[in-house]
């Protein structure tokens, strides 16, 4: 029988507004089961937006968040509201994705992380961002992100 999720969580199986910032924004964590194993937890978010802090337009990125967790793992629901939360947030791809970074990191203290942030032409050039904490644990397997440059169209 599986065991329900820890009591203290505030959003997961509750109604919640998306925060009105990403700073406002809470991740949550659950305990991690398989502490006694190095594996690989990935989560992909290939519909992210922000805004463009000089003109106020959207920007989209893809991103895959990897990391191999410790003590927690990062609650999905609480993960999708911080990333909703940058609809209304104006700043630039580099900034936005080392904050998703940092901000995963300090909520579950994982023994690596990589984040790579896949962003769509802004005045027609990609700005792809990638970010790592630490050294992948030894014999453990980390998948490429598996998104493709951007090629345009021809």
């Amino acid at each position: 029988m599986a065991k329900r999720p820890a009591k203290s969580l505030t959003q997961l199986g509750r109604v919640v507004p998306v925060p009105d910032s990403p700073d406002r924004a809470v991740l949550e964590a659950v305990p991690n089961r398989h502490r006694d194993v190095n594996y690989v937890a990935r989560f992909t978010a290939p519909e992210f937006t922000s805004l463009c802090p000089v003109t106020g337009q959207p920007d989209f990125a893809h991103f895959v968040i990897d990391y191999v967790p410790d003590k927690s793992l990062l609650e999905s629901k609480s993960l999708k509201l911080f990333l909703f939360s940058f609809r209304a947030h104006a700043d630039f791809h580099e900034a936005c994705t080392i904050y998703i970074g940092k901000r995963v990191v300090s909520a579950i203290k994982p023994k690596f992380l990589r984040i790579a942030g896949f962003w769509y032409p802004r005045g027609g050039i990609p700005i792809d961002v990638f970010w790592q904490t630490g050294k992948l644990p030894a014999n453990l397997w980390l998948p490429e992100p598996g998104v493709a440059p951007y090629r345009g169209r021809g």
